[in-house]
């Protein structure tokens, strides 16, 4: 990918600042909030039956992340993702725990079969598990025989095109590698910090800053996916370039937000790690 479209990709989340609906993990979802805040988009987070299909109209883009789903809210994301569908708007599903439980993996499936979704941001694990092709997940945590290794991109591209073909989705696959791919082309993205793991959120972050990106670059939602990838592992390296002898997970997280708050274009452009691969 050329380095410019990552630069051009975020440059345009920053100065568009998109509206995005967040039904998401209630663990994680003032992070979130303040992770959209910090790239200069503009967060909402509702989950209210009664109230989403205002809001989804208002907005731009919709995220949906069953990390905590209950009847209230899963109700609420089919409201949105009918709403944001027939308004044209992108719609990120994050499949957290897909596998792990019979109601996740059935409202994971249930939210792709029948809302128009735009990108699916996960880990290895929950994205076959949403794809039908993994027995089980470890919580929200990746099974290690999924986890993406330079030994193992090829066929993991491989999967990640396939399921985009079948979906009409971008599929975001984030781990120790990440990959990014749409029906024709993947993408290999190498920046990112283990500290990252050990915070709960990042993932959760991402998965909104994805949106965000998706309604700031219509026409480009391959690219602005791998900015918005690389721009999040850029700002765990950062992150934890800062960490001092005394600092933990707690100074990590704020390190992780004020990275993203102070990331620009130019910073993304000569940091993203991007490979197109074969």
């Amino acid at each position: 990918m050329e380095a410019f479209a990552l630069k051009k990709a975020l440059d345009n989340v920053r100065a568009g600042s998109p509206l995005v609906h967040n039904i998401t993990n209630y663990v994680t979802v003032n992070d979130c909030a303040n992770a959209l805040l910090a790239i200069g988009a503009s967060p909402i987070m509702s989950d209210e039956p009664a109230d989403v299909e205002d809001i989804a109209s208002i907005c731009g883009g919709l995220t949906l992340n069953i990390g905590t789903l209950n009847e209230r809210s899963i109700e609420g994301m089919f409201a949105a993702g009918a709403r944001a569908s027939e308004l044209g708007h992108p719609i990120v599903l994050d499949p957290v725990g897909a596998g792990a439980s019979a109601l996740r993996t059935r409202v994971a499936g249930d939210l792709l079969d029948k809302l128009a979704v735009s990108v699916i941001r996960g880990n290895m694990s929950e994205v076959k598990a949403l794809a039908g092709g993994a027995a089980a997940t470890r919580g929200v945590d990746v099974c290690p025989d999924d986890a993406v290794t330079e030994d193992n991109l090829a066929a993991g591209a491989a999967f990640a095109r396939d399921f985009a073909a079948k979906t009409g989705a971008v599929v975001a696959i984030t781990g120790a590698i990440d990959i990014v791919a749409d029906a024709e082309r993947a993408y290999a993205v190498r920046n990112g910090s283990p500290l990252m793991g050990r915070i709960t959120g990042a993932g959760c972050m991402l998965s909104c800053l994805c949106t965000a990106y998706a309604v700031a670059n219509p026409g480009a939602l391959l690219e602005s996916q791998a900015a918005a990838v690389s721009g999040m592992g850029l700002a765990g390296q950062q992150a934890q370039a800062r960490m001092g002898g005394l600092d933990g997970n707690g100074s990590f997280r704020t390190y992780l937000l004020d990275a993203l708050y102070n990331l620009d274009g130019n910073a993304l452009e000569a940091g993203a790690k991007v490979e197109e691969l074969a």
